[in-house]
């Protein structure tokens, strides 16, 4: 597999195409579907796996840890904290019992989920109190729009963020107008969930021409649009085997200017501030 990576502001180059596990830990029943998609994923070459303790109740971290076995040193691994839990001690109570279930020492990227209640200033100051222990190595937040993100970097500390993970695929562009540009100016990665839109966009007609004209398919052509950018970390969930070579496939896949243009055309650039979107 191409290694692509992106370098975090602290310097940290980590890998760009990851293994998302949203509802993975939900069903005992899909537990060993689960645990060889991520197996699989890491055997072809991932090294960025991301979830968080609201997937599953702390059910796809159960999953990470027996797929992941003794190759944990190999990879980097995200989790993000519940809003509820996101307060001074809130977030270190959050993250031991997320230590505990991936069954590590430490978090590679720990995220605010979004946010909610708690100070930015009480979630950050309990970031930086793990990164100085060593439980989590970078921070950073998770559905927070421009605005947000402005009040972040006015907090002690909140410069550290290292990145925004966020809504942002071909459907879904509203990230471009503002937050994409703000944060590429300050060196702040954007992870993008759900690239596939939960696979809603995969019936397009212009999907389907641009994966003819390559032989690919509409995933790899969703998933190459995304990885042409180089401070993007491209995130999909798949829970079978056939799903995750399909998705790697994107990796080979490069689009052309005439490529680019067609999806231009069917899934245009946004004209002006949309509010952040969620799923």
């Amino acid at each position: 597999m191409e290694q692509l990576t992106v370098t975090l502001p602290g310097g940290e180059r980590v890998p760009r195409f990851g293994l998302g596990t949203w509802r993975m830990g939900e069903r005992a029943r899909d537990r060993a579907a689960e645990i060889a998609a991520l197996r699989l994923g890491i055997d072809l070459g991932a090294r960025l796996i991301d979830t968080a303790e609201m997937y599953g109740e702390g059910g796809a971290e159960e999953v990470i840890r027996e797929a992941v076995g003794t190759r944990r040193d190999e990879l980097f691994i995200v989790s993000k904290v519940y809003p509820h839990n996101a307060s001074r001690q809130g977030v270190v109570a959050a993250c031991e019992r997320s230590l505990g279930r991936l069954g590590t020492d430490r978090i590679d990227l720990y995220l605010l989920h979004w946010r909610g209640a708690h100070p930015l200033a009480e979630t950050v100051a309990a970031f930086e109190r793990l990164r100085a222990a060593g439980k989590v190595r970078h921070w950073g937040v998770s559905n927070l729009d421009t605005d947000d993100m402005q009040e972040l970097a006015r907090v002690a500390g909140g410069a550290a963020c290292a990145t925004n993970q966020v809504l942002y695929n071909l459907a879904r562009r509203g990230p471009e107008w503002d937050l994409l540009p703000w944060q590429r100016a300050r060196g702040i990665t954007t992870m993008a969930y759900s690239p596939l839109d939960q696979a809603r966009m995969l019936g397009s007609r212009a999907l389907a021409t641009v994966a003819r004209r390559h032989g690919a398919s509409p995933a790899q052509v969703a998933l190459a649009w995304l990885l042409r950018l180089p401070d993007v970390i491209t995130i999909p969930k798949a829970t079978n085997v056939a799903h995750v070579r399909d998705n790697f496939a994107a990796l080979d896949l490069r689009l052309d200017d005439t490529d680019l243009a067609a999806l231009e055309k069917a899934y245009p650039a946004p004209d002006r501030k949309r509010p952040l979107e969620m799923l």
